[in-house]
């Protein structure tokens, strides 16, 4: 008897992640974008694709004048969908990973916001 082939579901979870590029030209956007209530940090991506919670996003992140481009291997934390309450933009968060790419970019956007992470703006998810 053959092997099942791998059922479509199954191999669209082994696909790679998606990319995802996001420029943040100003230090608003970039507090409007931030997620520090992940544990290790985050970003909110505006996009019209549809993610899960848990798909792995590959995002390239460039932050204002910083000439250093970010690459993370990061999880969909948080999703707005079309059509949101508030008019609030449809795309997903993405957690940055524990790792030392992960931890480098957290602390290079804490930087750049300083004071204005203690700010009650609202922003892309709250």
């Amino acid at each position: 008897m053959a092997e099942n082939p791998t059922p479509p579901v199954e191999a669209a979870k082994l696909a790679r992640p998606s990319v995802l590029s996001l420029a943040i030209k100003e230090k608003s956007a970039l507090y409007a974008a931030y997620m520090p209530f992940l544990t290790n940090g985050g970003i909110f991506v505006p996009t019209n694709k549809t993610y899960g919670i848990g798909d792995e996003i590959y995002l390239i992140l460039s932050l204002m004048d910083d000439a250093t481009k970010y690459p993370i291997a990061g999880k969909v934390a948080w999703i707005t969908p079309a059509g949101a309450n508030n008019n609030k933009a449809q795309g997903v968060g993405v957690h940055f990973p524990a790792d030392e790419s992960g931890l480098r970019l957290r602390k290079r956007v804490e930087e750049i916001l300083g004071a204005a992470l203690g700010s009650a703006r609202p922003t892309h998810t709250y």
